[in-house]
């Protein structure tokens, strides 16, 4: 796995979950510089991914293949899926999902990576 990729992808996930908490705070909802963070923060998660299933044809294995696999799709899936959901709520609400979606994401990249390391290892 890609070090680099898997901070920045953790880094830009807080970062928007803390821009989104602040908006929520406000009483506002979700507008475009959340939908754009979103993108950007999907870029990252697809190039991470890229890395990733490089990493497996070129022979490097999972320790968990299933888990790794389900994870992964997980993951590519979470930032279009918060976008969609916060757009069809335009009010407070809609920026909870981006919070919430942006505090899953740490949580679900720490756990790809967990399922990568060889146990014992």
């Amino acid at each position: 796995m890609n070090d680099f990729l898997v901070a920045s992808s953790i880094v830009l996930s807080l970062v928007l979950a803390v821009w989104s908490l602040v908006t929520t705070m406000r009483n506002r909802p979700p507008n475009v510089s959340h939908l754009a963070g979103l993108a950007v923060l999907e870029l990252v998660l697809l190039a991470l991914a890229a890395a990733a299933v490089a990493a497996w044809i070129g022979g490097e294995q999972p320790a968990e293949a299933g888990t790794f696999a389900g994870y992964l799709i997980t993951l590519v899936c979470l930032p279009p899926l918060a976008g969609v959901l916060a757009r069809m709520e335009p009010t407070r609400w809609g920026s909870v999902i981006v919070t919430v979606v942006c505090l899953v994401i740490p949580v679900v990249v720490v756990r790809l990576q967990q399922t990568w390391q060889i146990p014992g290892g």
